[in-house]
């Protein structure tokens, strides 16, 4: 997926129509694939990763304007990542 077509998906999810907020969702989605290097996951070109960078990426846009204390992961996206992380150490692990 290229990054337009990363940043049309991120804009559906986060209802944008405006392109006012382009740059950061565009540094969003880099900042959450540099999260995802930390974390161990890797750029597979898979739908699954594509879905999590977009999730990623739409959670740290919508918790910034939050109470910064307020920094816990939603459960849905912790299980996304944990999911993808253990098909890619899967399927590593199977070559």
């Amino acid at each position: 997926m290229t990054e337009n077509e990363r940043l049309a998906v991120l804009k559906k999810n986060l209802q944008q129509m405006a392109t006012t907020n382009d740059e950061l969702l565009i540094h969003l989605l880099q900042q959450s694939g540099r999260r995802f290097e930390i974390m161990g996951i890797k750029d597979d070109g898979t739908m699954p990763y594509e879905d999590a960078l977009i999730d990623m990426a739409a959670y740290l846009f919508r918790n910034r304007a939050k109470n910064a204390d307020d920094t816990e992961m939603p459960r849905f996206l912790r299980k996304e990542l944990n999911d993808l992380k253990l098909h890619q150490q899967g399927s590593e692990a199977s070559t």
